[in-house]
């Protein structure tokens, strides 16, 4: 069988096209708290849209016309939000996970939705160029697979489940391996094309040693009858597991995208670059803005900022005189207030930072960053990371936040607060400053 060459075939066999898809986006989210405390992390925002956008659109683009979507937490919202946007002729129907049993558990939710057909079973939480689904549907077409599965190059393998490939085949799956062994870099991506077979598997899948139904079990079993297919995804991926992740995905989706100014733009700000400007938006005279940077509905840039490459404004964003931005998003409704410096950040929700608040985003020692999540400190593998700010957060002036802290939702600062360490949610921190005052005595 040859090898991964053939996906750009796809003109020859767009009558396989399959035309149903199911998205797993039933978790809680957790780690990418305090972002996803009040709504799904599929809604999180990136390059122009919340994340499950982009995959509706990727599948819209490969002619899928049926989606499923399971989903869990915060169902109502990531139901709202889809809704409220119209699909045109692709379809969108829902079904409810009450209980977390595990990926073969999720699956198994869109066994009567395929109907014994072949279908895209997609994780929520995975991100790719949208071309690359077609290209998986041609690949899997043509190989006439049980299952065929995406992968995708990776740095760290032992961070991932990978795939041990040979001659365009699956043959063994290797739940984050050790560095020591020799199984490759190929990364389970979490985008497949399934038949019947993996409904049977999960059928035969017991619980395994963390208590899940796990899907890489199911299948390991069609792997071990020699028929399941490994596309290796051409573009990009990444697995937004973590806050940092989603900075990547919006530096890579921005980089794609053509400039577009609907909005206001006064006479003297500059605009350099493929920058969007949405229509209600204006850019004040004095901004310098340097692409690629998407400014959302309703926000209001400047006078006198400047707006660095791989920013994202989402809507109804505020960013004041003489405040700098770079590679961060920002989210709806949240203020930036004049002389503050937002670098590798994200900042959620109806945030207001006060005058002069500073997010450092640079080690002296230049050594990676180091955030917590979920109690556990994670190397984000960044030489520049800034802050995590949850929904509702205020800053009080001359507020200081060092590389990597956490300010979880509705809390507070107050006046030249140095932010060392995270912010539980709900809190309000003060800093206790020595004082003397000096008679200066009289001339």
């Amino acid at each position: 069988m040859e090898s991964n060459s053939y996906w750009s075939l796809s003109s020859d066999y767009m009558g396989l096209i399959m035309k149903k898809a199911a998205i797993l986006a039933a978790g809680d989210s957790t780690r990418m708290l305090p972002l996803s405390a009040y709504y799904p992390k599929h809604l999180l925002p990136a390059g122009g849209r919340p994340l499950i956008f982009h995959t509706l659109l990727g599948l819209q683009k490969a002619g899928i016309s049926e989606v499923l979507i399971v989903y869990g937490y915060h169902a109502n919202k990531l139901k709202e939000a889809i809704d409220s946007k119209d699909w045109g002729k692709m379809s969108i129907s829902y079904t409810f996970q009450k209980e977390r049993r595990g990926t073969a558990h999720a699956a198994g939710y869109a066994r009567d939705f395929a109907g014994g057909d072949p279908i895209l079973l997609v994780y929520g939480d995975v991100m790719t160029d949208g071309g690359a689904i077609s290209d998986l549907i041609v690949f899997h077409n043509k190989g006439s697979f049980d299952l065929t599965m995406s992968v995708y190059p990776v740095s760290s393998p032992s961070n991932f489940g990978i795939v041990k490939v040979e001659n365009d085949m699956a043959i063994d799956l290797i739940e984050k391996p050790s560095p020591d062994l020799n199984v490759g870099n190929l990364a389970n991506a979490g985008i497949y094309c399934v038949t019947d077979e993996l409904w049977d598997a999960i059928d035969r899948t017991v619980v395994s040693k963390r208590g899940e139904l796990e899907i890489t079990d199911s299948i390991m079993m069609l792997i071990k009858r020699g028929r399941v297919g490994a596309f290796t995804i051409p573009t990009w991926w990444v697995d937004v597991g973590r806050p940092w992740d989603l900075l990547e995905v919006n530096r890579l989706i921005l980089e794609n995208q053509q400039r577009r100014i609907e909005g206001e733009v006064e006479e003297g700000a500059v605009i350099k670059g493929n920058v969007v400007v949405e229509a209600g938006a204006i850019i004040r005279s004095g901004a310098y803005i340097q692409g690629p940077v998407y400014i959302g509905e309703g926000s209001v840039v400047g006078p006198n900022c400047y707006i660095r490459p791989h920013t994202y404004l989402v809507r109804g964003v505020k960013v004041g005189n003489a405040v700098e931005v770079k590679n961060s998003i920002v989210m709806e409704e949240s203020s930036i207030g004049h002389l503050s410096y937002v670098g590798d950040s994200i900042i959620g929700k109806k945030v207001n930072f006060g005058a002069g608040t500073i997010t450092a985003n640079l080690r002296h020692d230049n050594r990676s960053i180091l955030v917590t999540v979920k109690g556990r400190r994670e190397n984000t593998g960044r030489r520049k990371m800034g802050a995590v700010i949850g929904d509702n957060v205020k800053t009080g002036i001359g507020t200081l936040l060092s590389p990597g802290v956490v300010v979880y939702n509705d809390s507070r600062t107050g006046v030249g607060v140095i932010v060392d360490r995270d912010i539980p949610p709900h809190r309000l921190v003060l800093s206790v400053q020595q004082k003397r005052t000096v008679d200066l005595g009289v001339d």
